[in-house]
């Protein structure tokens, strides 16, 4: 858009959370999704196949993925003109950064428009020690030093759940700490009994109400205490208890910007911060923690930065935000959810249908879980939708374009969809 533009990374360009979270367990449940169906293959007709995890060639794997993904970054950002200051930034005042860098020492710079896009890091509590070998959180599993004999996983949210499916296709032993009623608290307690289910066919045991208050170390592992006087005993303890904020250290108060309680930089429709020039996105901005959304608020904070917001110019919608949990059924959802709908009073129509009745599912040799459709009775226009099963994160994007641009149901179900596939149980749902 011409503007001139430096870019402060400490760490590594394309994001630490991207880079250091989401591919990594992403390739590694990859890994974990062909064991699993090699485990399955007799049923499909083949026999005698074998499949070992080695260690070394999966750990050079993601470190080619990810190197590749910063790689191409790097270049982006050189072949776009954007200056690249390796260090630490810290505000000055609210034009002036101090980069505190390795190469060039103290490098001062003034900007007309700032932008926070600092991420998070995972969340240690007060009761735990990560020391990275026994107990570990989420970054030093990517993979850690050996896959663990039985690894106690704490906390049932996205992250840990994906973590149950992960380490239990590579063979590990599994029990889960959920300090609720459920896992995934705050998704649809239909989706999460589905994959409840499915954890507890593969074997791994749940610890349901049990808050996890403390770790010990013995000689052969490790056993978490929980708040109501069981205990876990495993090889391993993994973290996965959310994150906190990359917003300390920053000089923001030299700045005037605001931080909430919590550690986050409350922003607006704009992405602006209280200081109107300074600007925060990402994780950083206490909105949804998804990559996707990091990618669309730096984007409208570039279109108002050079004021292509008094054009036409559409505000990001949180609440139509496509998410995935890649375990195995893999599960997504988009828009309304049918529990908040209800504790409204609000009207809805509910179609489900199961995959067990989809024809490439069956030949897939995998038939597990369903397609949800919300929308509204009195004008069929979907309002949100939920899909637990293979490619479900690839399949909520249809789901997503029809919740985004007020699409109806009918509009889903006269679509000439391809036979055989996943996708027809969208069409199915919709009718």
């Amino acid at each position: 858009m011409g503007a001139e533009v430096t870019l402060v990374e400490r760490d590594v360009i394309g994001g630490s959370a991207n880079l250091w979270d989401c591919i990594p367990s992403k390739a590694m449940i990859s890994t974990g999704g062909l064991m699993s169906l090699v485990r399955r293959a007799s049923s499909m007709g083949l026999c005698d196949l074998d499949a070992r995890l080695d260690l070394q060639v999966l750990r050079e794997r993601i470190d080619r993925i990810t190197g590749h993904l910063e790689r191409s970054a790097t270049e982006l950002m050189a072949s776009q003109g954007v200056r690249v200051v390796r260090g630490a930034g810290v505000f000055k005042s609210a034009q002036e950064v101090l980069v505190d860098t390795a190469e060039e020492g103290p490098v001062e710079l003034e900007a007309d428009a700032v932008l926070v896009a600092t991420g998070s890091r995972p969340r240690t509590p007060d009761w735990a020690e990560a020391d990275g070998e026994r107990v570990l959180v989420t970054r030093q599993a990517y993979p850690p030093p050996q896959i663990p004999r039985h690894l106690v996983v704490i906390g049932s949210g996205v992250t840990g759940v994906e973590f149950v499916h992960m380490f239990r296709s590579l063979g590990s032993e599994v029990t889960l700490i959920v300090s609720r009623q459920q896992v995934l608290p705050q998704k649809d307690p239909e989706v999460a009994a589905a994959l409840e289910a499915d954890f507890l066919r593969r074997g791994v045991t749940l610890f349901k109400g049990a808050r996890a208050v403390g770790i010990d170390r013995t000689d052969e592992g490790v056993v978490v205490r929980c708040s109501d006087g069981r205990m876990a005993e495993g090889s391993h303890a993994l973290l996965a208890i959310g994150s906190v904020p990359n917003s300390d250290g920053l000089g923001l108060a030299s700045a005037g910007v605001r931080v909430n309680e919590a550690g986050y930089i409350p922003v607006n429709q704009h992405c602006q911060t209280n200081v109107s020039h300074i600007y925060a996105a990402g994780d950083v901005s206490g909105k949804l923690p998804l990559a996707s959304v990091g990618y669309a608020q730096g984007r409208k904070v570039a279109e108002h930065v050079m004021g292509l917001h008094t054009r036409a110019h559409r505000h990001l919608d949180y609440d139509k935000a496509a998410s995935a949990i890649f375990t195995e059924p893999e599960i997504a959802d988009v828009g309304l959810a049918e529990a908040e709908a209800f504790a409204e009073g609000r009207k809805l129509r509910v179609t489900k249908v199961p995959f067990a009745a989809n024809a490439r599912a069956l030949i897939d040799g995998d038939a597990r879980g369903f397609v949800k459709i919300l929308s509204d009775p009195a004008t069929g226009i979907v309002l949100g939708g939920s899909i637990v099963g293979k490619n479900a994160a690839e399949l909520i994007s249809v789901l997503a374009l029809a919740v985004t641009a007020h699409l109806q149901v009918t509009d889903i179900v006269e679509s000439l969809l391809v036979h055989p596939a996943l996708a027809e149980a969208l069409a199915d749902a919709a009718e």
